[in-house]
């Protein structure tokens, strides 16, 4: 299963995955194997989607956790989209701005959703510049101050913190 938030150049290229896999690319609900994925309208930008069109929020369920991404999420979550995103354990979730939300507004959004993993993504890195801001930001506004990058992050249902933990990944550079 490959999900696509957006139709975007530039990190949608689907076409590159081998063994065919089924491309989730617009909402609804989908069961594929032993996996639940529901994909949930939301917007790229602040504007309704007349700036920068539309974007596909996704839940996967699997092995008793629910992990939501947010793909590039450009706009405040309406009640009822939290509503619908519902419990969840791992939260990925865009902080760096530009195209979509800042830290600022993520620091809302993971106290709107009050996730137990947020693992931030679509910021400045050593590898890509451009004009997002850097993930300290979201950790500034996160008042977390211990923030050492991790290489992976294995996680099972009895492992989950009991308060939200923010988890810096580390940057992998592709081979």
């Amino acid at each position: 299963m490959v999900t696509v938030s957006h139709d975007h150049p530039g990190h949608s290229f689907s076409d590159g995955i081998l063994d065919n896999p089924r491309v989730l690319n617009r909402p609804g609900e989908y069961e594929i194997a032993s996996l639940l994925a529901i994909g949930i309208r939301s917007f790229h930008d602040n504007e309704g989607g007349s700036l920068r069109g539309k974007n596909t929020i996704f839940i996967i369920e699997a092995e008793e956790l629910s992990i939501c991404h947010l793909g590039d999420l450009g706009s405040h979550l309406t009640s009822s989209q939290v509503e619908e995103i519902g419990k969840v354990d791992i939260l990925m979730i865009p902080v760096g701005g530009g195209s979509t939300i800042n830290a600022s507004e993520a620091s809302v959004i993971v106290r709107q959703i009050e996730p137990k993993i947020v693992l931030p993504m679509h910021y400045k890195t050593s590898l890509f510049q451009d004009t997002l801001e850097p993930v300290e930001s979201f950790l500034k506004e996160m008042g977390v101050t211990d923030s050492a990058p991790k290489l992976k992050l294995s996680v099972n249902k009895n492992t989950l913190p009991l308060i939200t933990q923010i988890v810096v990944l580390e940057v992998q550079t592709m081979k």
